[in-house]
């Protein structure tokens, strides 16, 4: 039996006639007399007592009724559920994102999910991109923010934003931190200046590296420390230089204790994507804060809060 059946079948005893029932549900006679015959060799039971009054259920036929309505409404309480669930998604969802991001985004996406989502509760976990990736593999997180695109196919990413990586100095360097002329430096330039980056396990270190390697260069870095506050510290004492995206930077370059100043040959660029497990179904709630972060990081470079940032082409 099917769901048509048992709908046909409480059709025909509500109306107490085939004809009837067929009229109402716009089905041929024959058609419904055969769906009946079905039921009743499938049951091995007779359903249905035709007499000159209509047609009426047999005890069989009751008790067959009785489930019937139940299955019906209980199918229609689940379609209006789902369809309430679409409409007002709702549940947790974990969201991983490297410190620099969270900065920026976490405030604005946990307002704009408060106010469009309330019966989401939206979880933010920082950590450096590395370990934010290992979450998302390992399930810890429903969706994460990376530098990079994901690594395999087990993984599912979208380019999102854009960053240009620029050289950070001291504003007033002294004699032993010799700086090249002009607005933009070559990479090559930068390469040989003394370095204080992120240890090998950050992703815009792993990057940095692969790109000097590509153009034959080896990074002179002196100190290898992994808080971008530090480093900018530690700059501004004049221990050294840095590379890092603008929006790091902002505040520092505007209050001058800083100074920035573009790479070229190659230009820099590290580029942020929104990422979620290729292996695991998405819940409406986790549907809806993905296509939410979209929306909130596309307003935050566009509107110049994200500096430096250009959304994806």
């Amino acid at each position: 039996m099917d769901l048509r059946q048992l709908r046909y079948f409480i059709a025909i005893i509500e109306r107490g006639s085939f004809s009837k029932a067929a009229a109402a549900l716009n089905v041929a006679q024959p058609a419904l007399s055969l769906h009946v015959r079905n039921m009743e060799a499938e049951l091995n039971a007779q359903l249905l007592f035709r007499s000159a009054k209509g047609v009426v259920a047999t005890e069989a036929g009751e008790t067959l009724l009785r489930h019937a309505r139940l299955i019906i409404d209980q199918l229609a309480t689940a379609e209006t559920e789902i369809r309430r669930h679409d409409e007002a998604p709702a549940g947790e969802v974990r969201l991983g994102l490297p410190g620099t991001i969270s900065e920026i985004l976490s405030v604005p996406l946990i307002m704009a999910a408060r106010a469009r989502y309330p019966a989401i509760k939206l979880r933010i976990a920082e950590a450096m991109s590395g370990f934010v990736l290992q979450w998302l593999r390992e399930g810890h997180v429903d969706l994460a923010l990376l530098y990079g695109a994901a690594p395999d196919a087990t993984l599912v990413s979208q380019h999102m934003l854009s960053e240009t990586l620029y050289l950070l100095s001291p504003s007033h360097p002294p004699e032993g931190l010799r700086l090249p002329g002009g607005a933009t430096l070559a990479y090559r330039q930068v390469a040989a200046l003394p370095l204080i980056l992120p240890s090998l396990t950050h992703g815009l270190r792993a990057q940095l590296e692969h790109e000097a390697a590509a153009i034959g260069v080896t990074l002179n870095t002196i100190l290898e420390v992994d808080s971008y506050n530090n480093i900018k510290r530690l700059v501004e004492n004049c221990v050294g230089c840095s590379i890092l995206p603008y929006t790091a930077i902002a505040r520092e370059v505007e209050e001058g204790r800083l100074r920035f100043r573009a790479i070229g040959k190659p230009v820099l660029k590290r580029t942020v994507h929104l990422a979620r497990a290729a292996t695991r179904p998405m819940t409406n709630a986790v549907a809806a804060i993905e296509a939410l972060s979209r929306e909130t990081l596309l307003a935050l470079a566009l509107d110049g809060r994200w500096s430096g940032a250009e959304p994806a082409a």
